[in-house]
């Protein structure tokens, strides 16, 4: 809230008076405790010098100095109002006095007066003890005029509500003293009157009773329990001063040894007794147990005859005042068939060569037992259907020795079950597992997995390629059975077999060195060798053939008609032709085998399409209709021979076809006229031409024939006697075509020309030689109804 200047001055005013001490002493007033909320404490107008009204318009508050707001101010009567019921302990504690400070603020002047408001202290509180009873242990023998002091009760109350005095229950054995402390605060002290006696009165049960000054008077209450303690005037007694007891080895743990007891005639804790070992060893604590309230001895370890016969136990009495007596419990032990045999190894050998002849020795061991008698006295023996017997020596040792050969590859180890038994009741047996390793002795050869291995390698392989591999295994190990590979020496088509395949020694593992065709090579065959790295080396051999896989890396070669001819050739068709005619047959050849040679013909053009027609298996070119004089003298087609591969390879050949009235008019008119241009009527000069050309041509052609036969039976007669593989034809080359013979050595070809069937008239086909025969491994016969006219004799190129 914002003051104006007169206002400040106002206040300052006020704050000089306070200063000088007028007009800020404090108002007090006083209001109990536990008193109901909404009572007056006080009416502060006569304090204030204010009627009501100006209390009112001056708008009084009441500001509490703390964040509790316990009264409140009236502005109507200028009554301070309990708002709620207030406790002194509560809002002080031990602070006396109690007051709590408020402030009464007027407005308009402002102004400032201290409230003082003093809670008095009621006598709601009781004095209390921390606990309802209090244990005293007293000696009967303590003397009188001792003090015991006691607890001092509390009280919340201040003043003369506090705690006044202590009173004691009457009795002539304990007095009560009460004692002032330095801070004002009573206690008391108990106090002993008369001497003790624990026979007569063994406890006294007394109350001790606080209270305080106030009205009414307050009082609270403890009870004192005095026990009186008896004097340790009586030692233990045993009932036995040595004890004997036998007990059988290996007994279970908590069985009962023994059982010592004292008595004491004292009572209380002087008649208590505690047992306890006197000096007990080791193996005592170790083996047995007493039981500190009961005397009882009870075993807790294991106990051996074999280790100490007898055990001598002092047990030691204490009653609760320290008075010891002492006894002795002496244990004998009882003798068990509780060991078995030791079977105790002095020597072995491993590994055992698998070469070691008989009456070798294995292994040497002897057989102890800690018993005695039967119990001690043992028999050893081993199992049977093995190589392997037990001799027994003069000084009680036993021999494992071999009795047959031994082989590691059958049995690599052998674990030898060795049985001890002795004679006791129950008999106890031991075992003990004796492993041999045999060790390796080269005796077996590497044995390959096959005999014979067919590895596949496709033709124009990478050379370094992997074709596949070998793998031999030798039954021995370690270096015996590290196993190298070789080739052994050999030629492959009188080279060396080591340039055209390498093989890894370590893995088996087959490279091919060169590319391979298989036009060139189909398969070839290679030993391999496998040796072990023993001493002396074992060795094998395995064969390995390798087969060349074709593949489809040959275009189909044309035979017929020759396509790199200077001068073309041509086919001739009479006019007259029905549907049907053969016009002439395109042969073809693939290198390749299998269904990549499968060739198949397709025409792919034609001046005339509607015309001629090709036979997709055998190549025949062939008339679809007949043949009328409004067709066109020159027909030129174009033949595509693809065969049957991955991908295909294709080949083409050109035909060109003259169709003709008769064999010579239409020949010379095309040799006269090679545009075409029709011979008129009358042109008597030409027909002369044509006519002399014709006899001409017949001359040579006779004279051809006549040179074609004497040259072929001459070289009929030469190539008697010498081996010749034929061109192998596609599986479109029909009977309707003549098959190259193969060549000689020095590369001739030969070439034959047939008629057409259909033109066994006076037309004849033109000259026309094959393509070079090349040695194939299937072979044709010409057909028979071909017949030879005309042979040519070419270089390779």
């Amino acid at each position: 809230m914002e003051v104006s200047r007169p206002s400040r001055q106002v206040v300052l005013f006020f704050i000089s008076l306070c200063s000088s001490g007028m007009w800020c002493e404090p108002f007090r007033y006083s209001v109990p405790e536990e008193k109901k909320a909404g009572s007056i404490v006080a009416n502060v107008l006569k304090d204030l010098k204010v009627d009501v009204k100006e209390l009112s318009a001056r708008r009084a508050q009441l500001i509490s100095k703390s964040s509790r707001q316990d009264f409140q101010l009236d502005p109507h009567s200028g009554n301070i109002i309990l708002r709620d019921k207030i406790d002194r302990e509560a809002l002080c504690g031990l602070s006396d006095p109690c007051t709590l400070f408020s402030e009464i603020l007027l407005e308009n002047p402002l102004q400032f007066f201290k409230i003082e408001l003093l809670v008095e202290d009621v006598n709601d509180n009781s004095p209390t003890f921390s606990k309802n009873q209090f244990l005293f242990e007293i000696p009967e023998q303590t003397p009188i005029n001792v003090r015991f002091p006691l607890e001092a009760a509390h009280d919340l109350d201040k003043g003369e509500n506090a705690i006044q005095n202590y009173i004691l229950s009457p009795n002539e054995y304990f007095k009560l003293d009460v004692q002032i402390q330095n801070d004002g605060r009573k206690y008391a002290e108990l106090l002993l009157a008369k001497p003790l006696d624990r026979e007569l009165i063994p406890q006294f049960i007394l109350t001790l009773e606080a209270v305080d000054g106030g009205i009414p008077r307050r009082t609270g209450t403890a009870q004192i329990i005095i026990d009186i303690l008896d004097i340790n005037d009586n030692m233990p007694q045993f009932e036995q001063t040595v004890y004997k007891v036998q007990l059988m080895e290996n007994s279970h743990p908590g069985s009962l040894v023994a059982k010592v007891e004292a008595t004491d005639k004292d009572i209380g804790s002087n008649a208590h007794i505690i047992y306890t070992f006197s000096q007990a060893p080791a193996e005592v604590l170790r083996s047995f147990r007493l039981n500190n309230h009961t005397g009882e001895i009870t075993l807790v370890g294991k106990i051996d005859y074999e280790e100490n016969h007898n055990y001598e136990l002092s047990i030691k009495a204490t009653d609760g005042g320290g008075l010891s007596t002492y006894c002795k419990v002496l244990v004998d032990i009882e003798d068990e068939n509780d060991n078995a045999p030791e079977i105790i190894v002095s020597s072995i050998t491993n590994p055992l060569p698998e070469n070691s002849p008989p009456e070798t020795l294995v292994a040497l061991f002897g057989i102890s037992d800690q018993d005695s008698g039967d119990n001690g006295r043992t028999t050893c023996n081993t199992e049977k259907n093995l190589p392997f017997i037990l001799k027994l020596t003069e000084n009680n040792y036993y021999q494992l020795v071999t009795q047959q050969p031994l082989d590691r590859e059958e049995t690599p180890q052998y674990n030898i079950t060795i049985t001890a038994t002795d004679q006791g009741s129950p008999r106890l047996t031991s075992v003990t597992v004796i492993s041999i390793l045999l060790s390796d002795v080269n005796d077996n050869p590497p044995i390959f997995e096959r005999g014979f291995y067919d590895l596949h390698l496709r033709e124009n392989n990478i050379p370094g390629l992997l074709i596949g591999s070998v793998y031999a295994v030798d039954m021995d190990t370690e270096e015996n059975a590290k196993v190298t590979y070789s080739l052994l020496f050999g030629k492959i088509r009188e080279e060396p077999a080591s340039s055209y395949i390498s093989i890894n020694s370590e893995t088996g593992n087959l490279y091919a060195i060169r590319s391979m065709d298989y036009e060139d090579i189909q398969d070839f065959q290679v030993m391999v060798r496998a040796v072990d790295k023993g001493s002396p080396p074992l060795s094998s051999e395995t064969m390995v053939r390798v087969l060349i896989t074709d593949e489809n890396d040959n275009v189909p070669f044309i035979l017929c008609p020759l396509q790199n001819s200077t001068s073309p050739s041509n086919d001739l068709v009479p006019r007259g032709a029905e549907t049907g005619y053969l016009v002439t047959k395109v042969v073809a050849v693939d290198r390749d085998s299998g269904q990549n040679s499968w060739l198949s013909y397709q025409l792919l053009k034609a001046t005339d399409p509607s015309l001629f027609a090709v036979g997709t298996q055998n190549g025949e070119v062939k008339t679809m209709r007949p043949v009328n004089i409004r067709d066109s003298f020159k027909h030129t087609l174009i033949v595509a021979v693809r065969d049957n591969g991955h991908p295909p390879q294709s080949a083409s050949a050109t035909l060109r076809i003259l169709l003709v009235d008769g064999f010579s008019d239409p020949y010379m008119k095309m040799m006269d006229n090679p545009k075409g241009e029709i011979l008129q009527e009358g042109d008597h000069t030409l027909t002369l031409y044509l006519i002399i050309c014709l006899v001409a041509i017949s001359s040579i052609f006779l004279l051809s024939v006549m040179v074609f036969i004497a040259t072929k039976i001459q070289k009929r007669r030469k190539l008697v006697g010498s081996s010749a593989s034929n061109f192998p034809g596609g599986p479109n080359l029909q009977d309707k075509c003549v098959d190259p013979n193969s060549g000689t050595s020095s590369q001739a070809y030969s070439y034959e020309v047939c008629l057409a069937d259909g033109s066994l008239s006076s037309e004849f086909k033109f000259l026309r030689p094959f393509f070079p025969v090349f040695t194939m491994e299937h072979q044709r016969t010409v057909p028979a109804h071909c017949s030879s006219r005309r042979a040519y004799t070419i270089s390779d190129k």
